[in-house]
C-alpha cells in the first residue's frame, strides 16, 4: 500500500507542477478557442492540460518500475507497456484535436486504434462472469470487439461530461477510488496477482486527477481538453479491461467447489467487475441521453448541444459549484455503494444506507424548486440570501427575488454588466474584447 500511496502521489505532483507551465504554452500556442454556443464559462480558457497529465502518467508508471514490489507487475504482465503505447495515441490525437479541431469521425477512428494498439499487446478481456453459468472463455475476436467497444463508451462518456470546471477530473478520480479499492481487495485479499495491474492503474489515474483539479476547479484556469478527456476515460477503461479479462474467477472459488458453482455463489463480489458500466454510470447515462435526444431531433449523434445533465442542472437553479458537488454525490454513490455491495451482499443495512442517500441526492437536486418562507423572526437564524430586504418600498420590494435578496435583471442589464473578459482567468493573454464574438453568435461544441 506505501508504494501505491508513493506512485500516486508523485504522479499528482508532476502532474501539478506540470499544469502551470502547460498552461502558458498552451496560450502562447493558440490553444485556446473562442467562447462557443454551449460553454458555461465566460473567458476565454486555453486547452492542452492534457500534456500534464500524460507526463503525470509517465511519471507515475517510471516510479513504479523501480519500487521493489510494484516491479513485479512490469516484469510478469505486458500490461502497463500496453497501455502507455494506447495512452500515447489517443493523447496525441486529443493534443491535435485541441489545437487544430480535427473531425469526430477521425477521432473514433484514433480512438478505435488505440483500443487495438493495447489487444495487440495483451490488454483484453479473456472470459467473463455471466450469473448462473460460470465464466465464459472467449474467442480472440469476441475479446477484441468487446475491448474495443468498452474502450471507446469509455473515452466518449467521460469527454461527454467533461463541460463544468472540474467535472470530469472529479468524477473519474471518484470512480478510480472505487476501483482501487475494489481490485486492491482482489490482489491483497485474495492473493491474485492478475489484478495487480488493475490496481496500479487506477492509483495513477487518482494521482493524475487529483494533480490536474486544483488547476481546474472553478473558476477553472485551464481544461485538460480532449488530449485529458480522452486519455483518463482509456486509463479507466484499461482497468476495467484488465480487471475484468484477466482475473480468472475460478481462482475467488474458495470453498464454493467448481467454478460454475462459484460464480453463481460469489456474484455481488463479480458486480463491480462490470467497469466502467457502474463506476461511470453517470457519463454513460448522459451519453446515451445525448446520442436519443440529437437523433430524436434529425441531428448528428456528434452535434454540440445544451442539454447535457450539467446543463440541466445550471437550467434548474444550481450554481456551477454545486451543480458539481451534486454530480460528484451520484458518482460517489453509485461506485461505492456497488463495491459496498459486492463485499457484503448479505448486509441489509447497505441497501438503506443506499436508499436513503439516494432519496437525499433527489431533494438536494430539487433544491432550487423550493421557495423557502422564513418569517421575520426567524431570518437572524438564516444564511443573508433567504433573508428579505428590509426598508425597501413596494416597487422595490416587487423586484426583489426571494431568497436570493437581488433584484432581478433583465437580459439588456445582465450583457452590459456581465461582458465576455478578454483575460485568461486570472492571467494576460492575446486579443482584445471587441473580437471575441458573444455567445449566442459562437459556433458549436466545446
Amino acid at each position: 500500500m506505501r508504494e501505491y500511496l508513493l506512485t500516486l502521489c508523485i504522479t499528482a505532483a508532476v502532474t501539478y507542477l506540470l499544469t502551470g507551465p502547460v498552461r502558458k504554452f498552451a496560450i502562447v500556442a493558440g490553444a485556446m478557442p473562442e467562447i462557443r454556443a454551449r460553454d458555461v464559462h465566460r473567458e476565454p480558457t486555453p486547452r492542452l492540460g492534457g500534456i500534464a497529465m500524460f507526463f503525470g502518467l509517465c511519471a507515475g508508471l517510471l516510479v513504479a518500475d523501480h519500487l521493489p514490489n510494484l516491479n513485479a507487475v512490469f516484469e510478469n504482465s505486458n500490461e502497463p507497456r500496453a497501455l502507455l503505447s494506447g495512452a500515447a495515441l489517443i493523447w496525441l490525437i486529443g493534443v491535435l484535436d485541441d489545437k487544430f479541431e480535427i473531425d469526430a469521425l477521425i477521432k473514433l477512428g484514433g480512438q478505435m486504434i488505440a483500443a487495438g494498439v493495447m489487444v495487440m499487446q495483451g490488454l483484453t478481456i479473456l472470459w467473463i462472469p455471466v450469473p448462473g453459468v460460470g465464466t465464459v472463455s472467449l474467442t480472440s475476436g469476441q475479446g477484441t470487439l468487446l475491448t474495443v467497444a468498452l474502450v471507446v463508451i469509455t473515452i466518449n462518456a467521460v469527454n461527454f461530461v467533461d463541460g463544468l470546471d472540474g467535472l470530469a477530473a472529479g468524477m473519474v478520480c471518484i470512480a478510480s477510488a472505487a476501483s482501487f479499492m475494489y481490485a486492491y481487495r482482489i490482489w491483497y485479499g485474495y492473493g491474485i496477482e492478475a489484478a495487480a495491474p488493475a490496481t496500479l492503474f487506477a492509483a495513477i489515474l487518482m494521482g493524475m486527477c487529483l494533480g490536474f483539479l486544483p488547476h481546474n476547479m472553478h473558476p477553472a484556469r485551464i481544461f485538460m481538453g480532449d488530449s485529458g478527456s480522452m486519455l483518463i476515460g482509456l486509463i479507466l477503461a484499461a482497468g476495467a479491461i484488465s480487471v475484468t479479462g484477466q482475473v480468472d474467477p475460478a481462482a475467488m472459488k474458495l470453498n464454493f467447489g467448481t467454478g460454475r458453482d462459484a460464480t453463481h455463489a460469489m456474484l455481488p463480489v463479480f458486480i463491480p467487475l462490470l467497469m466502467p458500466l457502474t463506476i461511470i454510470a453517470i457519463p454513460f447515462a448522459d451519453l446515451v441521453l445525448a446520442i436519443v435526444r440529437r437523433t430524436w431531433n434529425g441531428k448528428s449523434p456528434f452535434a454540440a448541444d445544451r442539454g447535457h445533465l450539467h446543463h440541466r442542472l445550471l437550467e434548474i437553479g444550481h450554481s456551477h459549484s454545486r451543480a458539481v458537488l451534486i454530480m460528484y454525490f451520484w458518482s460517489a454513490l453509485i461506485a461505492f455503494g456497488t463495491v459496498a455491495y459486492s463485499v457484503h451482499s448479505t448486509s441489509v443495512w447497505i441497501l438503506f444506507v443506499i436508499v436513503a442517500l439516494s432519496a437525499l441526492g433527489l431533494v438536494l437536486l430539487l433544491l432550487p424548486r423550493f421557495t423557502p418562507r422564513i418569517p421575520r423572526w426567524a431570518e437572524a437564524f438564516v444564511p443573508p440570501r433567504y433573508r428579505r430586504r428590509r426598508g425597501a418600498d413596494a416597487r422595490g420590494a416587487a423586484d426583489v427575488t426571494y431568497g436570493t435578496g437581488e433584484p432581478e435583471r433583465s437580459a439588456s442589464d445582465a450583457e452590459v454588466k456581465s461582458p465576455v473578459g478578454a483575460g485568461v482567468n486570472g492571467a494576460t493573454a492575446a486579443g482584445a474584447r471587441s473580437r471575441l464574438q458573444e455567445r449566442g453568435e459562437a459556433p458549436s461544441s466545446r
